[in-house]
């Protein structure tokens, strides 16, 4: 894991300091809200439905123990015990005071935490496969080049009011488990002749004018990475429109130029900016890249796992979903559900964290990460001590054996805490968990994403079941769309039709999912594969056979 420097934490305190000077103007009196708006969204402070939100940055998604427990103390002495994990690898505290949040920052930055540029028009947050470092099916760990382009991006002088806000989502393996196609750069490693690279996307998005993004490049040389996500940049920089912020994204432009002319502006850019970089990159990079070097990997033999797996049918079903396949023999990577049925999706208790921060000190060479998916990783523990790890999860509420089932959703807060939200969304998540828990085994993999407005921080648009909720008239109404899909193969959903109202989704759900049972070609094949196969036809006939009742009736 990349340790902060001398320098790092320099830089974060004289932020800090400026950005508490900034607190206590505003609290005087001397600034008005107005006054204070740009000045907080640049230190991840947002003014939420109830109260002020901090939006605090885990890069790339990975967290030491440390650090967990330090988001653990933060939330028990400035929060209300818990933190909200986010599609964008985040934490979010969602009760702090005002007066607190420069305390707040300055014990995050104690732990190398921060929440510079989880907000504004800039480049936010880099979000990366929460397996890095540790799959098989990985080429190289993307790591190293997610923070080179943290640290990059940091205060960037050009890019610091760019027309909109700006993602970056890097994957090191062929497999697409970080939606980059979702995003407005997306970097997915590849090889061409055994040398490692990257197809570079662009103009990927959700929202209210949803795209999967377009590739640009389909082989990129990793030394040409940086100045080439520098030419992107600068060519949206300079095009990018700033008279209509629903039209300011990168995806916008893409639309509106077409690829190939974005493409020949970058490539102009890139050529012009490439003889500056003089491999200066390069040797920060290799520095980097030994930072993440992978820990000392045991070679127990497994015994107690196999074992295990005979004799408690509780831990080996939960064995068959929570574990991915590792690259180093003997270890598997553990995915913790936060999805208990009938819980929050996202949120952790401040015990909670302390207990995975343990488990990870105990069992996983003191490393976590958090997956865009609201779900924590333990991406090394070796096999031998699965029985031990998963008796403390299941003392803890954390063994919920539901990883890529109906009730692993992924849902936005709603309008439960959002101001910007027309819609709730946790209530509906709770609802579908707990309704299917008893047959999620039998429908099997599933992707069921929730968003309660049209921004889709739920990624309502990439669920092979999306839910997007909306304000008719004062009423919750709940649009469902069909055969979206975040990974390589990644599509946007089809909006079947009219929209439920609250009391109605759990039932329309219902007749989706015995559509498909009868329809699946056997037990081995997924929804989404049966709704490619057979197309959207019988399933919008399912979800709808209430109104054809009423019609014939």
């Amino acid at each position: 894991m990349y340790t902060y420097t001398e320098f790092d934490h320099d830089f974060l305190a004289t932020r800090n300091a400026q950005f508490r000077a900034q607190v206590e103007r505003r609290l005087s009196g001397a600034l008005t809200e107005d006054e204070f708006k740009p000045l907080r969204l640049m230190n991840g402070l947002y003014l939420q439905l109830h109260a002020y939100m901090l939006r605090v940055a885990i890069p790339y998604g990975t967290l030491s123990s440390a650090q967990m427990r330090k988001l653990a103390d933060v939330a028990d002495r400035w929060d209300k015990g818990y933190g909200h994990f986010t599609t964008r690898q985040n934490i979010q505290f969602n009760w702090p005071r005002l007066r607190d949040v420069p305390d707040m920052l300055d014990a995050l930055a104690e732990a190398g935490l921060h929440a510079i540029q989880t907000s504004g028009n800039c480049v936010r947050n880099v979000t990366a496969d929460h397996f890095a470092g540790a799959a098989a099916d990985e080429i190289a760990d993307p790591r190293p080049v997610a923070e080179l382009l943290r640290q990059w991006s940091t205060d960037h002088p050009e890019f610091q009011f760019l027309p909109r806000k700006f993602k970056i989502a890097i994957t090191g393996s062929p497999r697409d488990r970080a939606a980059t196609r979702a995003h407005d750069i997306g970097l997915r490693m590849v090889t061409q002749q055994g040398v490692p690279g990257f197809e570079v996307s662009v103009g990927g998005g959700l929202g209210r004018t949803p795209f999967i993004g377009q590739v640009l490049t389909p082989f990129l040389p990793e030394a040409d990475l940086l100045p080439y996500v520098e030419a992107i940049l600068s060519a949206y920089n300079s095009y990018g429109r700033r008279d209509n912020k629903y039209k300011a994204r990168i995806k916008i432009m893409v639309q509106e130029l077409g690829v190939d002319e974005v493409r020949a502006r970058v490539d102009r850019r890139f050529n012009a900016l490439r003889a500056e970089w003089k491999g200066a990159d390069r040797a920060i990079l290799r520095d980097l890249q030994a930072e993440f070097a992978p820990p000392a990997f045991r070679t127990t033999n497994t015994g107690a796992y196999d074992d295990a797996r005979q004799n408690d049918p509780v831990f080996r079903s939960w064995t068959e979903t929570n574990l991915h396949p590792h690259r180093a023999a003997g270890y598997a990577i553990v995915t913790v559900s936060l999805k208990a049925h009938g819980a929050t999706p996202g949120d952790a208790t401040a015990t909670q964290m302390r207990t995975l921060a343990d488990l990870a000190e105990s069992y996983g060479h003191s490393e976590l990460r958090i997956s865009h998916e609201q779900n924590v990783i333990l991406p090394h523990v070796h096999k031998s001590d699965l029985p031990a790890l998963h008796a403390r999860l299941r003392a803890e509420g954390l063994a919920t054996a539901n990883i890529g089932l109906i009730s692993d959703i992924i849902a936005c807060p709603g309008m439960d805490y959002c101001a910007l939200a027309t819609a709730r969304s946790i209530p509906v998540a709770q609802d579908i968990a707990q309704h299917f828990a008893a047959r999620e085994l039998d429908i099997g993999a599933m992707k069921i994403k929730i968003s309660g407005c049209i921004n889709a921080c739920g990624h309502h648009h990439l669920g092979h079941i999306g839910i997007l909720g909306l304000d008719r008239a004062g009423v919750e109404n709940y649009q469902i769309t069909l055969g979206g899909d975040a990974t390589e193969a990644a599509a946007l959903g089809q909006r079947t039709g009219p929209g439920f109202a609250h009391d109605q989704v759990i039932p329309a759900l219902d007749r989706l999912m015995n559509a498909y049972l009868a329809l699946r070609d056997g037990p081995s094949e997924t929804f989404i594969d049966t709704l490619r196969r057979l197309g959207h036809a019988p399933f919008k006939a399912a979800l709808y056979e209430r109104d054809e009742d009423a019609r014939a009736a």
